[in-house]
């Protein structure tokens, strides 16, 4: 046995439930579930559904808090090009793109993993792009209470590409400040930062 196994649960009553609606729908659309294609189609779809949206049963608070420690440090701490990847709730179709996340330390610091897992939480939900950066930025905020916070996401959006105006090369920008960074000269630091390629 490898010594190390990262397994997928699923709460098989919800995901039976799940996988009968997608069922119903493929027969509702006009193909046959019964094809050999699709006979495993609803069981898939319905774990892919819940494993998009497992953000509904985490805590991100309780993330944040379990990696806390007491740090002298009290500059700005930058994590880039987080990938996200989230479903836009009026459609159910996926967008997708990266976070970019400063917060400046008042005598606490957290584990830097962490920050990344904070945003698949809240990605991993039914969301809009609007929200989903407030939601990360109060998060950090009000939970690490540092000097300041500041998130900045660019997402593509399968909704505008698929469907309804079919624009393939729009990207949408949000963006949000607390603290420190609500000054002008702290906030064009950072996002010149972002900006920069270092590597």
């Amino acid at each position: 046995m490898s010594p190390y196994r990262n397994l997928e649960e699923y709460n098989l009553e919800i995901t039976d439930e799940v996988k009968s609606r997608y069922s119903s729908i493929i027969d509702e659309i006009g193909e046959d579930v019964e094809r050999e294609g699709l006979v495993k189609t609803p069981e898939r779809a319905a774990k892919a559904m819940l494993f998009l949206t497992q953000g509904y049963k985490q805590d991100p608070v309780e993330i944040l808090k379990g990696a806390m420690f007491k740090e002298a440090y009290d500059d700005m701490v930058i994590i880039k090009d987080i990938e996200l990847y989230s479903l836009c709730e009026h459609h159910m179709l996926p967008f997708f793109g990266k976070a970019h996340i400063a917060y400046i330390p008042n005598g606490q610091i957290v584990g830097l993993s962490k920050i990344p897992r904070v945003v698949d939480v809240f990605a991993r939900r039914l969301q809009v792009q609007e929200r989903l950066t407030h939601d990360i930025l109060e998060c950090i905020n009000d939970t690490l209470k540092p000097k300041g916070v500041a998130v900045v996401i660019e997402a593509s959006h399968m909704c505008m590409m698929m469907r309804g105006v079919q624009k393939q090369n729009s990207v949408t920008t949000t963006s949000g400040f607390r603290g420190q960074f609500e000054k002008i000269e702290t906030r064009n630091e950072f996002l010149k930062l972002i900006s920069a390629k270092l590597s």
